[in-house]
């Protein structure tokens, strides 16, 4: 053949290649469209010959539009050698011969195996006696795991060995009373898998001559059990980790340290050196969070103390010539927790959640996260529309209540500054209050209030004492395990019990403050101060949630209780004008929502003077300021956002009344949609149209897109709006504002392409079924 024929042939497969590689890409890369990692690997997956994903194979396959197919299971080999647990999105494989060793943990979204090497299952430290609980030793080679080598792996002498295992259902951690509106289909406790795996002492763990371990000086009577916990969860690739230590013996014994998990990882990328400070890159395939939260708006900052990613000098093959890929997860409490747990007692750890992505596309990781919190702590989808009330006196909050009724509001909150006093014992005070709450409750208005227990000093020897170099978060803080703390706590479990009281601000819920200072018999000092501070506020939190209290916390409590934190914003930005305020509204809800469900987060709207700014920055008189009272309103609830609207009143005249209440009736009609997941498409910048997309396949109300334009002039545009993740496959009814319904036909990326026109300042709006 001659030679310029074979180059055109070349060229011409080179060209079809690129055509088909360009339609892979245009399918992850147009708007919100589908990952490829979330259809490829699938069994049902189709490709069409262009590249293009089918539609009813992709949502067929892809949990986060269908997740039935997706039950978790877990079982042993015929042999009764391995046991399996496994959901159709993630598996975890466990030895059970000749110890319990974790030895598989794999992507089956995309085929990754995310374990390179066997570790122990935990890791336990008692009396001051450190412990390996399972694992095998005698791996080669740690940059991977084959099943000859496995095969040849042994037990440590020392770890402890695995005695049992035992199957179940997930159970509820913690009592949720469901007062409120949730979202829909929200289940718990979440259903799934449970396995539970029981570990003793080895006969020969004492005096091991083959162990470099520190625990030749344990006596006979140490005596304890260890049980290492998992539930893997139906349609979603999470699941949760834990341990426990059960006291077998006589006397009491001191749980002084334990790591709840450890993987050996594979590394995200293979760095041969590294450079001045430049970071290593953490693996990014596997989100993981605990209980053990506190100190901050988002799980990196409150996880700061427990999941860390470390190196891992026994893998001597890595690519990095020093060693220092972060490539080894390690989750265990900073300080303790140096626990005391008496005979026949048991010392139970904090969770491990963690969740797998398919593939790193931020929206699909941000909707799987949003996901596993629907999942793990429903509570987060209640969502009150609240008024933050300046005034306490009962006359004031009886007109509130009226008013809020009037409008549709569900909750008041006295607010700081209001002078309520949440901490009175006094029987008459608590006596008025229960009374004012049964009048609100006839209303179905929810009352609560604002208390602080953070940013402030109550002496008497009560307050944090850091150690050298260190101190409080918030400047000064008291201890929750002083008398005070305790009292406090207590106080507020009575006033909720005694009044009926529906809603709950904390200021500063611990924060993670180390202290100290003996505390007896709640603390010995700093190495288990944060654990038992820890307790006491998770003991509040888990007693309002068993009745119902909606709590409010700038705080990462969520799987402990909490049902919202800050959205994330400046609190001075209240203060800016109100033009300022808007474009900062919808900025702050659009990052936010990455992570957060509309429902984890509040925004702020001063209705009144809110740390300055003056008459520019505020909304009162409010039938002076009607549009911008209007487009705060539709920028928080067409978001799907409740806002702390702080303030004297809701409304002042007839007007501002009916504006108000037209715009919550609003929310109230599409409200599951407009709690759904925020689809995010431009983030508002002053410039041009800003919008989101909200989507929920489950829903007959499939989509609902909010536009908004920031100028003073009409805008009309074309948007291209991707639907895949409303569960639509070729045909969209759209009604604008409700009304009007037209049919859309989607391209095979899940586009349409949606003329809008939005009025100056305004918002518009399209249902999507």
């Amino acid at each position: 053949m001659p030679q310029h024929f074979v180059s055109m042939g070349y060229r011409k497969s080179v060209a079809h290649f690129l055509l088909v590689l360009i339609s892979l890409i245009a399918l992850v890369v147009a708007g919100s469209a589908l990952p490829l990692s979330s259809v490829m690997g699938q069994a049902k997956t189709g490709i069409d010959k262009s590249g293009a994903a089918t539609s009813a194979a992709a949502i067929r396959s892809d949990y986060l539009l269908d997740p039935s197919p997706f039950v978790a299971r877990a079982a042993k080999s015929e042999d009764g050698s391995e046991l399996e647990m496994s959901n159709g999105l993630i598996k975890r494989v466990w030895r059970l011969k000749p110890n319990g060793a974790c030895v598989a943990f794999d992507n089956l979204m995309n085929g990754q195996s995310m374990l390179r090497s066997v570790r122990p299952e935990a890791r336990i430290t008692v009396d001051e006696n450190a412990f390996d609980v399972g694992g095998l030793v005698g791996q080669p080679n740690h940059a991977y795991l084959t099943p000859k080598w496995l095969d040849q792996m042994k037990s440590d002498p020392a770890a402890m060995r695995l005695t049992n295992v035992t199957i179940g259902k997930p159970v509820e951690r913690l009592k949720w009373k469901r007062r409120r509106h949730t979202a829909p289909n929200v289940k718990w406790p979440p259903s799934g898998v449970y396995v539970r795996m029981d570990y003793a002492l080895a006969d020969d763990s004492v005096d091991s001559a083959d162990s470099n371990r520190p625990i030749e000086s344990a006596s006979a009577k140490l005596k304890f059990k260890v049980s290492v916990h998992y539930e893997m969860y139906d349609g979603i690739p999470a699941m949760c980790k834990w341990i426990t230590v059960e006291n077998t013996s006589k006397d009491t014994i001191t749980v002084n340290r334990f790591r709840g998990e450890e993987l050996a990882a594979v590394e995200h990328t293979n760095w041969v050196e590294s450079r001045g400070k430049v970071e290593f890159p953490r693996p990014t395939y596997l989100h993981v969070e605990t209980d053990f939260a506190f100190g901050g708006f988002n799980f990196e900052n409150a996880n700061r103390h427990t999941v860390s990613w470390r190196e891992d000098p026994g893998y001597k093959t890595q690519v990095n010539y020093a060693k220092k890929s972060k490539c080894l997860l390690i989750v265990e409490p900073t300080y303790g927790p140096e626990a005391d747990v008496a005979s026949g007692e048991t010392f139970e750890g904090f969770r491990v959640f963690e969740l797998a992505y398919g593939n790193t596309d931020r929206e699909r990781q941000g909707l799987a996260l949003r996901k596993m919190y629907r999942t793990l702590a429903p509570w987060v989808t209640e969502n009150p529309i609240t008024h933050h009330l300046l005034n306490s006196k009962p006359e004031a909050v009886l007109k509130a209540i009226n008013e809020a009724s009037e409008v549709g509001f569900e909750a008041i909150i006295m607010s700081f500054g209001s002078g309520f006093q949440m901490e009175n014992t006094d029987l008459q005070y608590l006596t008025r209050w229960k009374k004012i709450a049964e009048i609100a409750e006839r209303h179905e208005i929810e009352l609560g209030s604002y208390s602080l227990f953070s940013s402030r000093s109550v002496g008497g020897g009560n307050d944090v004492v850091s150690p050298p170099g260190m101190k409080p978060a918030f400047g000064r803080a008291p201890a929750a395990t002083s008398e005070w703390g305790l009292e406090y706590f207590e106080k507020l479990k009575r006033f909720y019990d005694q009044t009926g009281f529906d809603q709950f601000e904390n200021d500063g819920p611990y924060p993670g403050d180390l202290d100290v200072t003996a505390r007896p018999p709640h603390q010995k000092g700093v190495n288990d101060s944060r654990w038992a501070q820890w307790k006491v506020v998770c003991g509040l939190y888990h007693h309002l949630r068993a009745s119902g209290v909606y709590i409010n916390q700038p705080d990462y409590y969520f799987m402990n209780g909490g049902n919202k934190t800050g959205m994330g914003y400046r609190e001075t930005n209240w203060s800016l004008p109100r033009a300022q305020q808007l474009i900062h509204t919808r900025q702050n809800i659009f990052d936010g929502t990455w992570t957060k469900t509309p429902s984890m987060g509040w925004m702020h709207v001063p209705l009144a003077e809110y740390h300055g700014g003056g008459a520019a920055a505020t909304i009162e008189p409010l039938n002076k300021h009607l549009d911008h009272y209007q487009r705060m309103l539709e920028s928080n609830l067409g978001m799907g956002v409740q806002a702390h609207y702080r303030g004297p009143r809701l409304f002042d005249t007839e007007e501002t009344k009916k504006q108000v209440k037209d715009s919550v009736a609003w929310f109230k009609k599409y409200r599951n949609i407009l709690e759904s997941d925020i689809i995010h498409g431009r983030r508002a910048d002053g410039r041009d149209l800003d919008w989101v997309l909200h989507a929920n396949p489950e829903l007959e109300n499939r989509g609902m897109l909010c536009v908004w334009n920031p100028l003073e002039k009409p805008i009309t545009q074309t948007l291209k709006v991707n639907l895949y993740y409303t569960g639509l496959e070729s045909q969209a009814t759209v009604l604008e504002r409700g009304e009007s319904p037209i049919q859309k036909t989607l391209n095979r990326d899940f586009v349409v392409e949606l003329e809008v026109t939005v009025g100056p300042g305004e918002m518009n709006w399209f249902v999507i079924r």
